[in-house]
């Protein structure tokens, strides 16, 4: 993976907005976890308080503040405030193309190598449960599915990776979908 990174080209963005929309700034990291046994992929499962995307499963991360001086300090930051994950045990690998939410989001993923051994200290008002899903598993085309719902008056198509009882789904299935092509795994499905 760390090779197909090193002088890639940013893939283009991924739209799910309504053209010329304003976007707020935003930036994940994809936490690709380094297991003697495979790769696999940290996910967080959000509170069901929230106001925004109760229980949903995500990538950490969060808006672009004032004081970040780029969109991977900004996936950093909001990583080891959700988290608790330090900075020092992830390895840049580079960022995928934005990714325009629906909800008014220009969301750029920035990947990067987690090398144990770590901890994590979840934010329990944000942050219900981390958990890692098998790479293999969350990039394999023949496990995601492409579904339709009408969202503000419009026709809105998404795709969803279930995984034992988990539903990834909206701009994390996007994403993953985007990392899975980058990578070369599908081309289009």
């Amino acid at each position: 993976m760390r090779e197909r990174f090193l002088g890639a080209e940013v893939p283009a963005a991924v739209h799910e907005h309504e053209p010329g929309r304003t976007l707020r700034p935003a930036a994940v990291l994809v936490p690709v976890v380094v297991r003697d046994d495979a790769l696999t992929v940290m996910l967080t499962r959000r509170t069901e308080h929230l106001h925004h995307h109760p229980g949903q499963i995500s990538f950490p991360g969060g808006r672009v503040e004032a004081h970040d001086s780029s969109v991977v300090m900004t996936a950093l930051r909001e990583t080891e405030e959700e988290i608790g994950l330090d900075p020092e045990r992830i390895e840049l690998l580079g960022e995928l193309g934005d990714y325009h939410t629906g909800t008014g989001f220009r969301v750029t993923p920035v990947v990067g190598l987690v090398h144990p051994p770590f901890e994590l200290a979840l934010d329990d008002f944000e942050v219900a449960e981390a958990f890692e899903v098998p790479l293999s598993f969350v990039l394999d085309p023949a496990n995601r599915e492409r579904h339709r719902i009408e969202y503000q008056g419009r026709m809105r198509e998404y795709y969803a990776i279930p995984w034992q009882g988990y539903f990834i789904w909206g701009a994390t299935a996007g994403i993953l979908v985007q990392m899975s092509r980058f990578v070369g795994l599908d081309a289009g499905r």
